[in-house]
């Protein structure tokens, strides 16, 4: 009735849309590939979840190895103080035990450079 007024009276409508209700659906996520799945075993990538038997991933893209707060890392990877770049992440990846010797990572290396390419991929695309 209001807006058939206002049009009627020839007054302009700016500002009768319905306001922003902060309900506007998600970016989709990251597709996870297929080559995530042995990651899946002990790291979640939930933005909201919590560390397990392996830090949170979700994230950690451009942050320092060993600091989120919600994990207990083991000395070697407090101390290496990597950088989680594309570089990293492959080389991690690639050979967890060579990189930070004493890491308590028990996944082995993945030697396959296309799937390493698709895990970093993704994890680059969380954050």
């Amino acid at each position: 009735m209001v807006i058939a007024t206002a049009i009627a009276a020839g007054l302009p409508l700016i500002g009768i849309a319905a306001p922003a209700t902060g309900n506007a659906p998600e970016p989709a996520a990251a597709a996870q590939p297929p080559a995530f799945a042995q990651c899946k075993a002990c790291h979640s990538v939930d933005p909201a979840g919590k560390s397990g038997i392996g830090p949170n991933l979700y994230g950690i893209a451009g942050k320092v190895a060993g600091a989120k707060p919600d994990y207990s890392y083991s000395p070697a990877m407090k101390a290496a103080r990597k950088k989680w770049d594309r570089a990293g992440l492959d080389a991690f990846i690639k050979d967890p035990k060579a990189v930070v010797p004493g890491t308590k990572m028990m996944a082995p290396p993945v030697a396959d450079a296309q799937k390493r390419k698709q895990i970093v991929d993704y994890l680059l695309a969380l954050n």
